[in-house]
């Protein structure tokens, strides 16, 4: 008989993953990388939103497929790992660990704008490390209340950007406001180059990774072969719908990067567009709140997979797999991504964001390649022609898609992506005695080894 005690707790709902994925998105990043977005696209940042969120519908179909085969928790390292290998399914992990670590830093970064638009006197690694330590001691106490702290973070984010909509358009309209109602120059324009699209849809890949993480909740879940599906589709399109529309209307007002005085720290010049002191300390104070509850959800959830790759003797268990008696959390790993982070002090935001994106857009690929190894290969289930647009059409096109944009990535992303990568490859070396033993995979039936517990 299964210990129930060892197992998560089946209580989520469509809607609270919904909630859950927006708070992971956090709607409010669209004005913080809007500037970087559209010195890219020149000035087409609607458009590249819709290229990024087609091609990731296209993988959000192949989430569905491998979660009717595998609903459990762990997301694409458990689907290659049950469709290819355990090897490969170790490193793909390794790649989406890379996603997790670097999310707290874009936060911190995105928080450092907010503050020095208000105290510009103040050096910004004050900010970061003001922020990390916050981040870190919120996790180290405790994490209760977190959903509920999310749901309200996301609803003051979407009244947020609903409201900058309806204020935009009605300024636009009674000529307040510089800018046309109907500027399809946001989405497309003759002459426009399809290769700055591809690097700004790859740069605001990272905006919809939120709903990657609804489907590691998998075992949280009551029914998921439906509920994940659903909570899915609604995560990106409900995201994506923020996004696109959100964008339009930005583009309006600035139709060029060059209209910002620093396209690199837009959303402070977005909220003084519409003169209102009020209305510019709320906007902030709505962009700064999401940047706390993603940063926090963000430290919480990668603390949690450090210390599941430690409890399976992934990574060394005496360490990661360490919890603290007293708050019962993964204490050294929380600390440990809070030391990670911030190093943000040496980075620039449109550089964490790619880097984030070099995890993601591989493992969003073997999520693909899962469906044709699993359906295809393995299980020979093309059997009509509903068969071949499931698992062969919809994840060849999802695997071409976040192909041309890996390779759409800078050189800066590419050089530490690989250093990772490596660091992952001999770290898999050591795991597995030199592939003489397989890396740990998940075992229903197995007793979990006891973590370490101390004072």
């Amino acid at each position: 008989m299964q210990d129930n005690s060892r197992t998560l707790k089946r209580s989520l709902s469509v809607w609270q993953l919904v909630v859950l994925g927006l708070g992971f998105m956090t709607p409010m990043v669209i004005f913080d990388t809007f500037g970087i977005a559209s010195d890219i696209t020149g000035g087409h940042v609607t458009g590249a939103y819709i290229i990024a969120l087609i091609a990731l519908l296209f993988t959000a179909g192949s989430y569905v497929f491998m979660i009717r085969a595998f609903p459990s928790a762990g997301s694409a390292y458990t689907y290659t790992q049950k469709a290819f290998n355990s090897h490969l399914g170790f490193m793909v992990g390794w790649l989406a660990l890379m996603d997790y670590l670097f999310l707290p830093m874009v936060n911190a970064l995105i928080s450092q704008i907010y503050l020095t638009s208000i105290f510009p006197d103040v050096p910004s690694w004050i900010f970061i490390v003001a922020f990390v330590a916050i981040m870190t001691l919120i996790n180290l106490l405790t994490v209760k209340g977190t959903a509920n702290l999310n749901s309200s973070f996301v609803i003051f984010q979407i009244v947020m950007v609903a409201a900058f909509v309806v204020f935009a358009a009605w300024g636009v309209i009674n000529g307040t406001l510089e800018g046309k109602l109907w500027y399809p120059q946001a989405i497309f324009s003759t002459g426009i180059d399809s290769s700055t699209m591809i690097a700004g849809a790859t740069l605001l890949v990272f905006s919809y990774l939120g709903f990657d993480a609804v489907a590691g909740f998998s075992e949280e879940t009551t029914h998921p072969t439906r509920t994940i599906p659903r909570a899915l589709f609604l995560t990106a399109l409900l995201g994506g719908l923020m996004f696109i529309v959100s964008s339009y209307f930005v583009q309006t007002l600035y139709p060029t990067a060059a209209d910002f005085e620093d396209f690199t720290a837009s959303t402070p010049e977005i909220a003084a567009k519409f003169g209102s002191v009020v209305f510019q300390v709320i906007f902030l104070a709505a962009g700064f709140a999401g940047t706390i509850a993603s940063a926090v959800s963000s430290q919480a959830s990668v603390s949690r997979l450090i210390y599941a790759m430690g409890r399976d003797r992934m990574l060394p268990s005496s360490w990661f797999s360490h919890i603290s008696s007293r708050s019962r959390t993964p204490l050294f790993n929380i600390v440990l991504v809070g030391i990670i982070s911030l190093t943000a002090i040496f980075f620039s935001l449109e550089l964490a964001a790619s880097f984030i994106n070099f995890g993601a857009l591989i493992a969003f690929s073997f999520v693909n390649l899962s469906v044709i190894s699993h359906y295809v290969v393995k299980n020979k289930m093309l059997h009509s022609s509903r068969d071949y647009l499931r698992y062969l059409v919809v994840p060849i096109i999802g695997t071409a898609a976040m192909i041309i944009m890996w390779f759409s990535l800078d050189r800066h992303s590419w050089t530490l992506g690989f250093i990772w990568l490596a660091l992952g490859f001999l770290c898999l070396l050591y795991t597995t005695k030199g592939f003489k033993v397989k890396p740990a995979e998940f075992n229903w039936d197995a007793k979990p080894e006891e973590p370490t517990i101390s004072a």
